[in-house]
């Protein structure tokens, strides 16, 4: 009965997200072929590669439910045979660290969430306030773009289709939240699971020896199979939530790549100080959305890695010829990380947001190089650098030479189109 009333929920507000996911795409084709202006076109287009990103999410996550439940599954029993295991302070302090560090995590973004749904519910009625305190005029807005088979401006509709978009917001940023957050939970304590793996491996062969020899070997090798499994089944909950989330990932890759680039465009852009605030709001979320995906997935990659060093501290040199072999092949296989991809074009960790980043600054340095390149005739020295630009009478092409005095005084040259 809960499954079905969950639903029955989950359908309405679907049908009725993408109702205005629908006036939205129509409202920016109909701006194209009118040609309104760029920056209305760029101003609508986040928000309806938000609505996008939040109905695939969600979708995906639904399509894919039950390889959640067996991973959570899983997840549990893996987390039911620890603490039947005897009691340890150190490990209590790990799965209690883990909990509190996503259980924060969580909190801290509800409140960014939270901001960024309040400021696009309010964008619009403060620049409504603003412009009736200018002009003496009151104009309806609305805070999406849309297209309905009504005059929805009209004041005897005006306030339900208001509300109606501002529920859409709340449904597309629970959409978002609910499939990102179960993405860190994952991750969480899949790291937490190696983590305690770690710390059984370099502690499950004891030191009482005897003539250069274990005691009781064989209870040791015993230890060391249920180990094994403990490491088998952290790699197949990895490759698990890689197939849940790895096409969710890109798209998110894709879809904030774009979201940054056009309110980037729109803060530079636009004058009203509510707009720009609700573009950074976009633009804030975002970057947070991307980092945390990343931050989460480098985690886990690492607390796997670290599997390897553990098979490294533990007492290895105790242990005869069968077992040590048996060793050296689990610390093989941990060196080969567990990690998660963006459908295998990019793995999810730290290093891809900082090329994410990169691809963000450098159009902004691009246009500040072109704003000021009339002002240059010659050279240009920053850094240790000397930048020539040239521009050609009869061609488009914008040719810069890039002199790096740290690289051997070599000159190359870079072709930019205008």
């Amino acid at each position: 009965m809960d499954t079905i009333k969950s639903r029955t929920i989950f359908i309405v507000n679907f049908i009725w997200m993408n109702i205005d996911f629908v006036g939205c795409v129509v409202w920016f084709i109909t701006g194209i072929v009118n040609s309104k202006s760029f920056v209305e076109l760029t101003f609508i287009a986040p928000c309806v590669t938000w609505c996008f990103l939040g109905t695939l999410k969600s979708v995906y996550v639904v399509l894919r439910e039950d390889k959640v439940d067996k991973l959570i599954q899983v997840l549990r029993d893996l987390e039911i045979n620890e603490r039947n295991r005897p009691k340890d302070a150190e490990k209590d302090a790990i799965m209690k660290f883990e909990h509190n560090f996503v259980t924060t995590v969580i909190s801290v973004l509800n409140v960014f969430y939270f901001v960024l749904a309040v400021m696009v519910a309010l964008s619009p009625l403060s620049l409504m306030a603003l412009n009736y305190y200018t002009t003496n005029e009151l104009e309806l807005l609305l805070p999406l773009l849309a297209v309905y088979p009504f005059d929805h401006y009209n004041i005897r509709y005006w306030p339900w289709v208001y509300l109606r978009q501002v529920w859409s917001t709340v449904i597309v940023t629970i959409d978002i939240c609910t499939a990102d957050y179960i993405f860190y939970i994952f991750c969480t304590y899949i790291r937490m699971q190696f983590r305690l793996l770690k710390q059984n491996i370099e502690t499950f062969i004891p030191d009482d020896v005897i003539d250069g020899r274990l005691q009781n070997i064989e209870a040791v090798r015993t230890e060391f199979v249920v180990l094994v499994k403990w490491h088998q089944d952290l790699i197949s909950s990895t490759k698990m939530l890689e197939a849940i989330y790895t096409r969710s990932t890109l798209l998110n890759f894709v879809s904030s790549s774009v979201i940054i680039c056009l309110d980037g465009f729109n803060v530079m852009a636009i004058n009203n100080i509510a707009t720009i605030f609700t573009c950074l709001s976009f633009l804030f979320t975002s970057l947070l959305q991307i980092f945390f995906l990343c931050f989460f997935g480098d985690l886990l990659m690492t607390s796997s890695i670290e599997v390897s060093d553990a098979v490294y501290n533990c007492r290895w040199y105790l242990a005869d010829t069968r077992l040590g072999k048996d060793l050296l092949l689990m610390q093989t296989r941990a060196q080969n990380p567990c990690k998660l991809t963006a459908s295998n074009f990019a793995v999810v960790n730290l290093k891809a947001f900082m090329k994410v980043g990169n691809i963000h600054i450098t159009p902004s340095t691009l246009e500040r190089r072109g704003s000021i390149r009339l002002l240059v005739t010659k050279k240009t020295f920053c850094r240790g650098h000397s930048n020539t630009f040239e521009q050609s009478s009869s061609t488009n092409i914008i040719l810069i030479y890039v002199h790096n005095e740290s690289n051997g005084n070599k000159l190359s040259r870079r072709l930019f189109f205008r």
